[in-house]
């Protein structure tokens, strides 16, 4: 599959593979492709910092202000963590927080985290609703939460609590991180020679290979990372996170279990398929996870190039992780190429099972 990919013109470099129960109860992987890459994973960050926050279950309804002080007094303040995680904040989808970068200039971490706290949007006025407003992705929530993360565990940003409440758990040191972590695990050298690159950006000096490519979590924590993306990658390293995602979630049990109910990552919401971490199967066709998905399946997507599936009724999983990106992100043709291997993945699942 990684091989079609790449061969397709979707991306330069491409590693792919799936997960799935065997009828003994063991979970069996496989993967293709540049499996010993490390990939920028972009937004599949969002499910490691939502994990990050329900491996401490008080931290769930803490409102935003109680543990970052830095956002008092704005509209965000009152904001329990899970509606941010949900994408049901009211906040902006996004803003060009790095732009002092482009003018030669510094981020101010405090400034900047007050800008995308004050971002509530024109529809989302008023008294915060208790299932919270209408759903729009945000990358901004998930900003905050990161960085009220790290405060709380006094780390330098959110990847080493990521690290802490995921990666060393699942036994994935020098396997998954931020490139900062890998980085030091890994001597420098031996990492930046297997990441790939992505997106040739003349104002970062050009190619960018081995730091984070979304702009904001880069201008943020450099070579660190953010609650929306930061964190690195392989393919085995996500297939085993998405092994112990829908272990814990499902049948609760695992490295990454916790001590409450963790249903609420995952269940359904009002206004549309955003969940708290991850995303689910839209209705009536034309899903980016494939059709051949079931219908409570849930994950989620990088803008890299980069997507998780997992279908609890299979027992399986599908991730295909790719540097899309490479040279320019102008390159669409991932949008249909997903759904395509997707289902070719899954269908490789259903197969080796037997079902």
């Amino acid at each position: 599959m990684a091989a079609l990919v790449v061969s397709g013109g979707v991306a330069p470099d491409a590693a792919a593979g799936f997960a799935r129960r065997s009828r003994d109860g063991q979970w069996e992987l496989s993967a293709g492709g540049a499996t010993t890459a490390f990939f920028d994973l972009a937004s599949l960050t969002k499910p490691m910092t939502a994990f990050a926050v329900a491996r401490n279950p008080s931290l769930r309804t803490e409102k935003l202000g109680a543990i970052l002080p830095v956002v008092i007094g704005t509209p965000s303040e009152e904001v329990p963590v899970e509606l941010l995680l949900a994408h049901r904040a009211g906040l902006e989808a996004n803003l060009p927080l790095f732009r002092p970068l482009l003018e030669g200039g510094a981020v101010r971490l405090d400034e900047v985290l007050i800008e995308a706290a004050r971002a509530r949007r024109s529809d989302a006025l008023g008294l915060l609703p208790a299932e919270g407003f209408a759903p729009l992705y945000s990358d901004l929530g998930y900003v905050l939460v990161g960085e009220a993360l790290a405060r709380r565990a006094n780390a330098i940003d959110v990847g080493d609590v990521l690290d802490a409440a995921v990666v060393s758990p699942l036994g994935l040191e020098g396997k998954l991180g931020s490139a900062r972590r890998l980085e030091a695990l890994g001597e420098g050298a031996r990492f930046s020679e297997r990441v790939v690159p992505t997106e040739v950006v003349p104002w970062r000096g050009g190619e960018v290979r081995g730091r984070v490519h979304d702009e904001n979590a880069f201008a943020l924590h450099g070579a660190g990372a953010c609650g929306h993306a930061g964190m690195f990658g392989t393919v085995e390293a996500v297939l085993a996170f998405g092994v112990a995602a829908l272990d814990a979630i499902v049948r609760g049990t695992g490295p990454l279990a916790s001590e409450g109910d963790l249903d609420w990552l995952v269940r359904p919401r009002h206004g549309g398929t955003l969940r708290a971490g991850f995303d689910g199967k839209s209705d009536g066709g034309g899903s980016t996870a494939g059709e051949r998905a079931g219908a409570r399946t849930f994950g989620h997507l990088g803008f890299t190039g980069t997507s998780l599936w997992i279908d609890p009724d299979a027992d399986a999983l599908v991730v295909l992780l790719t540097n899309r990106v490479h040279p320019t992100r102008e390159n669409a043709a991932i949008r249909a190429a997903r759904p395509l291997a997707h289902d070719a993945l899954f269908g490789m699942a259903a197969g080796a099972s037997g079902r």
